[in-house]
């Protein structure tokens, strides 16, 4: 179980810290409207992932013989975290200018996030090999990695907008890149261990 925690420990922060279109709207609202438009736009994947979630994992369950399947997916997703860790890791300042506009935080959270290609890739290549493996073993290692992986992607992002609100200088001091770039090594180090379970999963097939 633990290992699915450390796995969810990882792929939360590092989702929810690094820059891309729903970090971009967490800071526009925060600094146009204050923390709670932040932590509105935060809240955004518990409503957009779910339906996400459930329609790759029916669309896993209607696979024959999908061990196999799951295992190259994982090589996949593995790749797709080492190439994430890799641009973390390279990671400059978060360039912070914005235009005053009305604030709709969660719509505009939510469609962000529903328009956003990289939850469909996250759990399509990585989350839902992941999640199905973890279930096979405990269904409670599952609900745990779920809760575990949301829990502080959004918690990272609440964090951030309340930073962001008192110091707007934050995602452009030396904190912000020293703490992305010591989990882009984490998250490379992740990938490696999913590229090898994948690659198990295939051979013992």
């Amino acid at each position: 179980m633990y290992s699915y925690l450390l796995a969810a420990m990882i792929l939360g922060l590092s989702s929810g810290f690094a820059p891309g279109p729903l970090l971009t709207l967490v800071i526009t609202e925060t600094l146009q409207h204050g923390r709670a438009a932040g932590v509105k736009v935060s809240v955004a994947p518990l409503i957009t992932d779910l339906p996400i979630i459930i329609i790759v994992l029916l669309l896993f369950s209607q696979i024959r013989h999908v061990e196999p399947l799951i295992g190259a997916i994982a090589m996949v997703g593995g790749g797709f975290v080492f190439y994430l860790g890799f641009i973390s890791i390279r990671i400059r300042p978060v360039n912070l200018s914005t235009a005053l506009v009305k604030e709709r935080s969660l719509l505009k959270g939510v469609t962000t996030n529903f328009l956003n290609p990289a939850p469909y890739l996250f759990w399509i290549s990585v989350g839902a090999p992941m999640l199905i493996k973890a279930y096979q073993q405990n269904p409670a290692y599952a609900v745990a990695f779920v809760i575990m992986f949301y829990g502080l992607m959004v918690a990272s992002k609440i964090l951030l907008a309340a930073i962001i609100a008192k110091s707007r200088d934050f995602l452009s001091g030396k904190m912000y890149l020293l703490i992305m770039r010591i989990l882009g090594a984490a998250m490379c180090l992740l990938a490696m261990g999913l590229i090898y379970d994948g690659l198990e999963m295939i051979i013992i097939e």
